[in-house]
């Protein structure tokens, strides 16, 4: 699969690739609480509850996962850059990260240049806030990962929250944030 950009008459946007078959939503709760999985393990390391995978165009074979390993080095932005130096851009297009918590801009803007072509999320980042407060670990950004998506030129998919996983996931954050003194 090659990664075409049509040509355009002056002005108007480039036409980008299909992103490849579109999850079912079983593949995305699936994969979501594999995701959520990887965040409670990041928890047992010491590490924030936040986890990602990446899954391959045929939204079966999980490619990668990663735990948050510190307050830069975020699941989601690991994940992708270590995508971006192992798979082509042409593939990784095709390819969907799942995240057990809305990316944050940082997150969405990396999987943005290693050219994934979709992004699944559990739950909201001002859900999230409700989860941690005003906690001194994490300093929630007001800056949802559609903003940043919507201003791109490439059209990522972003699916998110999705309903069915959101009270898992919270409850993760919940026992997380309630175990730290902040």
């Amino acid at each position: 699969m090659s990664l075409t950009i049509a040509a355009t008459p002056a002005g108007d946007a480039p036409v980008y690739p299909p992103q490849g078959l579109t999850p079912t939503r079983e593949q995305i709760v699936r994969h979501l609480r594999h995701s959520c999985a990887v965040a409670e393990r990041a928890t047992l390391m010491g590490h924030h509850p936040f986890g990602a995978i990446l899954v391959g165009p045929d939204q079966e074979t999980v490619l990668m996962e990663q735990g948050n390993v510190d307050t830069v080095n975020h699941a989601e932005s690991v994940l992708a850059r270590v995508a971006a130096l192992n798979f082509t851009p042409q593939y990784l297009w095709g390819c969907t990260l799942y995240t057990s918590v809305e990316p944050c801009c940082m997150c969405a803007g990396t999987a943005y240049w290693a050219n994934i072509g979709r992004v699944v999320f559990g739950m909201t980042e001002m859900q999230l806030l409700q989860a941690t407060g005003d906690h001194a670990e994490n300093p929630t950004m007001s800056v949802s990962s559609r903003y940043v998506f919507d201003h791109c030129q490439k059209p990522v998919e972003l699916i998110g929250p999705v309903a069915e996983v959101e009270e898992e996931i919270m409850r993760v954050q919940r026992a997380f944030w309630a175990s730290r003194t902040g």
